[in-house]
Order: structure tokens, then sequence, then C-alpha cells
């Protein structure tokens, strides 16, 4: 049952500028939250304390406003509820899902099988899955930098076949149910070596803490979406609608990157491009 106002969140990572196809997503969610009457919430995904940087987080809120974007309160910075996500997965260790992995990524590349997850990386072999207790015990007690999985196998016979609502985010909310499918990702980290949580964790976490009763993102987190139902599951958490909308893409059709050098959205307003200009490039409804 979708309840009586719908709430939205847009959460971009401050680990660069935005750039057009962030320009599409937010203002893509604009136009349906209009629709619906929805609520707009602004998330800072700030969990990677080496990368962002709070410039980039000040750059952002400064672009959507430039965009016209008004968001319902102020913005929410994950950096600052490390706490919550270290509970979340204090509880899935109580249930026995999360183990210790050592491995770098030099070692899981020498062991690699070949098989890749969705994202064309190595899926982990699961060297330090049968490590016995006083294994672990003993590399935990000496300070080795860990990482901790979930193991993928027990976690999906715990949950059972889930189910994924896709929907567009109409005032109909005609919905798509498709089967998730978790084990194609692997045992995934969830805490990682460098900060206590992991993107998996802490949107999952964050969704259900705020409400979220739609979440609107780019078709490059579609698959992704089979880790975030199962966490939802193993934790207890709402599952909200989800409505990947499709990708901004270079001139050789691939999709814009920060890291790949995309123009960003202060560049273009600092040649006198207007935020018209960006839709219609765009081609959304004003």
């Amino acid at each position: 049952m979708v309840p009586s106002q719908p709430i939205f969140r847009f959460a971009p990572s401050p680990n660069g500028l935005l750039h057009l196809g962030h320009a599409y997503s937010v203002l893509f969610m604009q136009y349906w939250a209009r629709k619906m009457q929805a609520k707009m919430l602004l998330r800072i995904e700030d969990i990677d304390t080496q990368r962002c940087r709070p410039e980039f987080a000040q750059a952002a809120i400064e672009d959507l406003e430039w965009l016209g974007l008004a968001f319902d309160g102020p913005a929410f910075y994950q950096s600052r509820h490390f706490p919550d996500y270290g509970a979340a997965a204090d509880a899935l260790r109580s249930q026995g899902l999360l183990y210790p992995c050592f491995c770098s990524r030099k070692d899981i590349k020498g062991a690699s099988t070949g098989a890749v997850d969705p994202d064309g990386a190595p899926i982990y072999p699961g060297t330090c899955r049968d490590l016995s207790a006083d294994q672990r015990k003993r590399r935990l007690a000496a300070g080795e930098p860990v990482q901790w999985r979930l193991d993928m196998a027990k976690a999906v016979a715990v949950a059972g076949p889930i189910e994924i609502m896709e929907t567009m985010p109409t005032p109909d909310q005609r919905v798509e149910m498709r089967n998730a499918e978790p084990e194609r990702w692997g045992d995934v980290v969830l805490v990682r070596k460098d900060t206590p949580t992991s993107y998996h964790l802490s949107v999952v976490v964050d969704d259900a803490r705020q409400g979220i009763t739609h979440v609107i993102r780019g078709m490059d987190l579609y698959k992704s979406t089979d880790i975030h139902v199962l966490l939802q599951f193993l934790l207890g958490l709402p599952s909200p609608f989800y409505c990947h909308h499709k990708l901004v893409r270079d001139e050789s059709a691939e999709k814009l990157s920060k890291s790949a050098g995309a123009r960003s959205l202060k560049a273009m307003r600092l040649t006198g491009i207007t935020p018209d200009d960006i839709r219609q490039r765009l081609d959304l409804i004003k």
C-alpha cells in the first residue's frame, strides 16, 4: 500500500561535480514528485571518506538550487550516521551471515575462477569463508585489514525467493514484480576496510529511516536492487518501489561519469547555459 504522501530522494555522492546524468535523474524525479505531490529529500552519500569532499557536497547543493530544486528539509549526510550502519552490520553478524575477509584485490584476482558479477568485477571465490573460528579470531586480534562479506548462499537460503516492485512513479502505480537474483553478485562486501559500511548497507538503512517509498535512479543500478531487497528482508526493513530510468550517454554511447571526466553542470553554468537549456537538451518536460 502506498502512503498518502509518497517520499522520493536524490542521493548524490560528493566525490566530484554533478553532470548531465545527475541532472536528468533529479529533474525526472522532480517531474514525478510534482505529479504525485510527493516529498523530495536530499541525501549526501559521503561514506567514502577518502574520495568525498565537503566542497563537492556544497557544489552539488548549489547546482541543484540553480536547476530549481527545492527539497523538504535539510540534506541528510551519511557520514554522520556510521553507528547506525554498524548496528545493521552487527544484526547480520548475529544471524551468522557476515564473515571477515582479509583478502586484497590482488589476492582475489589471483584466485579468480573467471566468474564476474553484473558490474564485471571478479566474483569473490570464498577464500576466507571457510576459515575456522580460531583462524578468524587470531587474524582479527592481530589487526589485519579486514572487510566483512555477506555469506550469500546462507542469506539466500534464509530469505528464500524475493520479488522486486518495479514501477514508473505514475499516480495509478502500475507495478511489475520481478524476481531478485542476489546470488549472481557472490559474497558482496558490506563493511569495507576503510569505512564501517558500504553503499549497499547504508542505502537500505537510510531508505528505511527516511521512509522512502520510491527509489528513482539510473539503469546502472538496476541489478544492484537484488542485493538491496535481500538486505531489507534480512534486516526486517520495508522495500520501496523501484524505478530505473534511462542513462544519459556521451558521443561514444558510454554513460556519463565523473571518473571519465564528464562535463560538469558547474562548468556549463559558468558558460551561460540556463536550467531551461538543460531541460531542453535532456528532453525533459518543464
